[in-house]
């Protein structure tokens, strides 16, 4: 018996060094340590959905849950698809809050989880080929300055007057996502292929798009005589939006229920 107790001892601390190791390799589901969420009351202001200053939680006030889905998975949402009609009509308000700060991009990630816990959130992917706009660098070359500190907690991009937005630390992704939102009328996606992986801080001046029948003698003169948004890019950020045929991912809801109770 003594024989095999050596070689017996041995596998087992091996077995059990393995586990270790494995445990180690997979990675920690992020998850808030308080989340209340509760339906917005009737009258309740605009919505509004950000993440707290120092990194620590997220605060969103009646907001939509298809809104909260888009904007964590920075999808617009003429592609997101299924799922009851509250997902569009009904506000919620969330009030996450995590043990200490975090990257945006966990955070993000925090309400993502958030959404699977508590909503029982379940969802696929379908691409389909479609038309899409492709954000890529002009040739007359770059003219925004990469940031180099990474997304920061305020909203990468916010209205600076008539006509103009200004960028702060602002990734590419987001910037394509912000794009599509701000081209409805056109129905086409934007797809990221500049190729650029940096954080960057613009200001963009144009002409807002108008609704389909709209005329722009309604609008203000500072405002007409803006350039429209694709000769704004080129001019001024060094980028160009180009139609074309491209993959456009849908997600598509297959099982959401009303937030548990707290």
């Amino acid at each position: 018996m003594t024989k095999f107790r050596l070689p017996l001892s041995a596998a087992l601390i091996c077995l059990t060094s393995m586990s270790l190791a494995l445990a180690q390799d997979k990675p920690v589901r992020l998850t808030f340590d308080v989340a209340t969420i509760k339906l917005s009351q009737p009258g309740t202001s605009p919505f509004g959905i950000k993440p707290l200053p120092g990194g620590d939680g997220y605060t969103a006030s009646n907001v939509p849950v298809k809104l909260i889905i888009g904007l964590m998975y920075k999808v617009p949402l003429r592609q997101i698809t299924g799922g009851p009609d509250w997902v569009n009509t009904e506000g919620y308000d969330i009030e996450a809050r995590a043990d200490h700060s975090y990257s945006i991009d966990d955070l993000h990630l925090m309400v993502q989880n958030l959404l699977a816990d508590r909503f029982n959130l379940k969802f696929h992917k379908e691409t389909r080929e479609g038309p899409v706009y492709a954000l890529a660098v002009d040739r007359s070359g770059l003219k925004m300055k990469p940031d180099g500190t990474g997304q920061g907690m305020t909203i990468p991009i916010v209205p600076g007057g008539a006509g103009k937005v200004v960028g702060t630390r602002v990734p590419m992704q987001y910037l394509s996502w912000w794009l599509g939102q701000q081209l409805q009328n056109d129905g086409r996606p934007v797809i990221d292929q500049t190729g650029l992986d940096q954080s960057y801080d613009f200001t963009l001046s144009f002409m807002p798009q108008l609704p389909p029948g709209a005329s722009r003698d309604n609008l203000p003169p500072e405002l007409q005589e803006l350039p429209s948004i694709f000769d704004a890019l080129k001019q001024q950020l060094g980028l160009k939006l180009e139609p074309q045929k491209g993959p456009v991912e849908y997600y598509v809801i297959d099982h959401i229920d009303r937030p548990s109770r707290d």
